[in-house]
């Protein structure tokens, strides 16, 4: 799961701001004009913009350098406090900017309703001299980059000659490149690979409507055209799309939300799909994952951030469904599931006719190996060729749910063959667990699932533990009347 990640090194590059909320409650009306009094109890301050998205890759776990322009001034004082509390932020990017006010916005909320925003911002041209640093920090920060995020919010730091700069130096290096974008045209963005733009933000781009899924994808394609790469469409309550030039498209539902706040929830989306995609997962996986940060974040109040911790929680609640008795193609939907909630397949076999101490220490064992652990069981025809007439004592049904029911376990398939290999093979399992009485070479599959870039893995098993001997045991005398133990049972 998310949690095993190994996230890359990301730069964020955009419009800093800092986010300011009052919190209180309105009793009464004033008697001064038509307007709520509010009685305040208590403020915060967080911060927004490209320092937000800064914020939410360090809640991952990722380590960020963090480029913008701030003002010499008690804003920016608090801005860089704010982010001291993120030793993942290098803050050596912030260019002070003389003359400039760095951007607040302060809104006002009794209880969970926001009564007013008050923005603080003044745009100018920056100078020569500071486009040129946030360029030269940029690129000093993009030698040891593995995703270069720009975050546009029309403030001034992703001027034409900045973008131009950035992106292409980011192409050279081969360093995908994802924006949150804001112009009216998305040409100003060309070299990127994958920008992230909302309803509002496509429907001015483009001019078309947005309503149903295919005028969305007919808009993303539009869009594509104006700037050559990849479009993640934010949906608010109804999702995201994906729109690739390669053809492949992604809708992605969103969970629901008893909040509903909005307030910097396409920041998330955008660090949580940098970071997934520089710890080496797919667009599809990223997709998935940000779809789920952005139900945690929109459930929060106000800019927030969204853990690694509470992140992998929501994401194994998604996808728990303990001990499924599944289907080949329904085992191999899940998976894909699985795997797009960045949770790796561990996978072992066998007959598991009466379940002894040696089947569950393998169990046990496997299910260390990775997030998820499917189990394929013989059929009954399979265990009769393997183990003779009399064999299995109990049907495949039993075996399965019995197998099912232990924690350890997230699904069972059963296989017909005498080996699991057609099973492994349609499933292609990250990991392959067998008992030490292998070796590695021996093992069913092994060769498959270590050609795809997984392993295999021999765990030490119990001794004196066989289902065999137990059959036997049931068959033998009873000591006392000469009448088997199963006879007597």
């Amino acid at each position: 799961m998310i949690e095993n990640f190994e996230f890359g090194r990301l730069v964020v590059i955009g419009d800093l701001l800092l986010d300011q909320y009052v919190f209180g409650s309105v009793g009464r009306i004033s008697p001064e004009a038509p307007v709520p009094v509010l009685l305040k109890t208590r403020q915060s301050v967080v911060p927004g913009g490209a320092a937000n998205v800064a914020v939410n890759v360090a809640a991952l776990g990722g380590a960020v350098s963090l480029i913008g322009v701030v003002g010499d001034d008690k804003q920016a004082n608090i801005l860089r406090q704010s982010l001291s509390a993120w030793p993942g932020i290098d803050v050596q990017g912030l260019i002070e900017e003389p003359g400039w006010s760095t951007i607040s916005k302060t809104r006002v909320l009794s209880g969970q309703q926001q009564i007013v925003r008050i923005d603080d911002e003044t745009i100018i041209t920056f100078s020569q001299e500071t486009s040129d640093r946030l360029i030269a920090a940029a690129k000093a920060a993009l030698e040891t980059a593995d995703v270069l995020i720009c975050s546009d919010y029309a403030k001034g730091v992703l001027s034409d000659t900045v973008l131009r700069a950035v992106i292409d130096h980011a192409c050279a290096k081969n360093i995908p490149v994802i924006v949150d974008p804001k112009r009216k045209d998305f040409s100003a963005y060309r070299g990127a690979t994958l920008i992230t733009p909302n309803r509002s933000e496509m429907a001015r781009a483009t001019g078309l409507p947005l309503g149903s899924d295919a005028e969305i994808e007919k808009a993303a394609q539009q869009a594509s055209e104006q700037f050559g790469g990849d479009v993640l469409v934010t949906r608010s309550e109804e999702g995201m799309t994906l729109w690739q030039r390669n053809g492949h498209i992604r809708h992605e539902t969103a969970r629901k939300s008893e909040v509903y706040d909005v307030s910097g929830a396409g920041d998330t989306v955008l660090a949580t799909v940098a970071g997934v995609l520089s710890a080496g997962q797919d667009i599809d996986t990223a997709v998935v994952i940000a779809t789920v940060a952005a139900s945690l974040a929109v459930s929060k109040l106000g800019t927030a951030a969204v853990s690694r911790s509470e992140l992998s929680h929501e994401l194994m609640e998604d996808i728990t469904a303990p001990g499924m008795v599944a289907s080949v193609p329904h085992a191999q939907q899940m998976l894909q599931k699985w795997r797009q909630h960045g949770a790796s397949v561990v996978f072992t076999n066998g007959c598991f006719d009466l379940v002894h101490p040696g089947h569950i220490s393998l169990l046990r064992a496997a299910a260390q190996k990775g997030d998820k652990l499917v189990v394929g069981i013989n059929s009954d025809a399979s265990v009769r060729r393997l183990k003779g007439p009399t064999r299995p004592v109990q049907n495949e049904q039993a075996r399965a749910i019995v197998i099912g029911a232990l924690r350890e376990v997230d699904m069972v398939v059963i296989f017909d063959e005498d080996t699991p290999l057609e099973l492994i093979t349609a499933l292609k399992p990250d990991v392959l667990v067998k008992g030490a009485d292998y070796t590695e070479d021996a093992v069913v599959g092994g060769d498959l699932v270590k050609a795809a870039g997984g392993r295999v893995e021999l765990v030490t098993l119990v001794d004196g533990c066989s289902t065999s001997n137990l059959v036997k045991k049931m068959v033998q005398p009873h000591p006392s009347s000469g009448k088997s133990k199963a006879d007597a049972g």
